[in-house]
């Protein structure tokens, strides 16, 4: 990080049951841990000079009250919305409300796995979906959305 910029700040917001990384259906998610994938992911954000705010919960009020209380602090998101893919009418409506760019995130194909997987309600709400790449995933979704941030920052305004 050089001394005249600060870091942008990305949120990445992990949903219900992905602290059990694994240990949970490791034919699915493989055997990486939550803590891991936020070690790499910090890893990559300071290679990109990127800040992260990091949140698991198993409960969706806690992730809706994480987005609004960086709501001016952050200029993007990653969420992995896990078990609230399907009915998170809440995190879907807080992700909408937000003033920044949110990629959604997954380590499975949802579209591949049981037809109820299929469909996100929370894709709407987001700029863009990260999935089936396991952990990959995650570090193509960071990659890709610091690189929205920047090149948004640095058009013109008119263009933005």
């Amino acid at each position: 990080m050089s001394e005249t910029t600060t870091p942008l700040k990305i949120l990445v917001l992990h949903g219900p049951n992905l602290n059990l990384f694994g240990r949970r259906e490791p034919h699915i998610y493989g055997h990486t841990t939550l803590a891991q994938i936020n070690g790499r992911l910090q890893a990559l954000a300071t290679e990109l000079d990127v800040e992260l705010a990091v949140i698991q919960s198993n409960h969706e009020g806690a992730l809706i009250d994480f987005l609004h209380a960086h709501i001016d602090s952050a200029k993007g998101a990653l969420v992995n919305p896990a078990g609230l893919t399907q009915h998170g009418v809440p995190l879907h409506d807080a992700i909408k409300a937000m003033p920044f760019p949110t990629l959604e995130v997954h380590m499975s194909n949802i579209a591949a796995r049981e037809p109820w997987r299929a469909h996100s309600i929370i894709s709407p709400a987001v700029r863009g979906t990260v999935q089936g790449l396991g952990v990959h995933s995650y570090l193509v979704a960071l990659r890709g959305l610091a690189g929205l941030l920047r090149e948004s920052a640095s058009a013109p305004a008119a263009a933005r």
